[in-house]
């Protein structure tokens, strides 16, 4: 009996699925599969591994190789990328733009990353703005999200958020209203980035940027929420974060995007156990806890991922 055969007979018995049997058939008779999701994440990670390389090589050979050079070279590296995009990149669109080559967004995103360690280069040698260090902070927000918008790119439009995220805490961390608490911070700042996706989907500028707010946005909430919970024990702050995590849920099902799902699913299971961990005593207990616990969490979002899951 050949491969195919089996297959064939496996799935008509229910043991693998559909989805499997196509896979698995096609692996069998040596058929092409795609490698993109693969191919995008090993980029990624080279792309960031080099930033960081970068970085490093800054840091700890600068008294050898000198402040200018050193400048010089990393400025050199951001406008060689920013010329790149620049001279392939198709005209500006409200909707979405396809790259014209695959390297294209890892480009743009690794000379957005080294612009980043050129600026905190720079501050840290030679403290040009002091105690308003946040501004570069602001500064940086503001180009990513230009060339996010004008090349079509969110891995830099979610780099452009959390850079922004990042001033947004240190700026109103100092303030007296909200007294250092980084916690109403986030929240507000999830809001704010969730308002600010929406309004631009509504004018449609570029639509498809809405997901990437929602992302941001969803675990910006969820991470302040669930921290109070933590911090306070409080059963209000428990019921608000349980309330995001359904929307999440409800949503991520709805919309067939499965990551919400797991947000709201993890920050509701981090809340609840903060709490659990109040009643509980002993070793015994906390361990049986936490064993039963995550077995359900993880075998709930298989079943859900199964029956809803999708492609991201």
């Amino acid at each position: 009996m050949t491969a195919e055969r089996y297959l064939e007979e496996w799935r008509t018995a229910e043991i693998i699925t559909a989805e499997q049997h196509a896979l698995l058939l096609a692996l069998v008779r040596r058929q092409r599969f795609s490698i993109f999701l693969e191919l995008n994440a090993l980029l990624y990670l080279g792309v960031v591994a080099i930033a960081g390389g970068i970085a490093w090589t800054a840091e700890e050979h600068v008294a050898s190789i000198g402040d200018p050079a050193i400048i010089v070279s990393l400025t050199i590296v951001f406008a060689g990328c920013v010329w790149y995009c620049v001279s392939r990149a198709a005209p500006y669109s409200h909707e979405r733009v396809a790259a014209p080559t695959f390297s294209f967004d890892y480009v743009l995103y690794l000379g957005c990353l080294v612009f980043a360690a050129e600026v905190a280069f720079v501050e840290y040698r030679f403290r040009l703005l002091g105690d308003a260090w946040d501004n570069y902070l602001l500064a940086s927000a503001a180009l990513y999200v230009a060339l996010a918008y004008r090349f079509d790119n969110r891995f830099v439009l979610s780099l452009a958020l959390s850079t922004l995220g990042a001033w947004f805490g240190v700026r109103l961390s100092a303030s007296a209203f909200f007294a250092g608490s980084m916690r109403e911070i986030a929240i507000a700042y999830g809001a704010l980035v969730a308002a600010a996706g929406v309004a631009a989907h509504r004018q449609r500028i570029k639509r498809h940027f809405l997901e990437t707010y929602l992302h941001v946005a969803a675990n910006a909430i969820l991470f302040g929420l669930a921290s109070a919970v933590v911090d306070r024990g409080s059963t209000l702050w428990l019921a608000a974060l349980l309330a995001a995590c359904g929307a999440a849920i409800a949503s991520g099902i709805r919309f067939r995007r499965f990551a919400f799902v797991v947000y709201g699913v993890v920050y509701a299971y981090a809340g609840i156990s903060a709490k659990a961990l109040t009643i509980f005593h002993g070793d015994v207990s906390v361990l049986a806890y936490f064993t039963i616990s995550a077995a359900a969490v993880v075998a709930g979002l298989v079943l859900v991922a199964r029956w809803c899951g999708r492609e991201e």
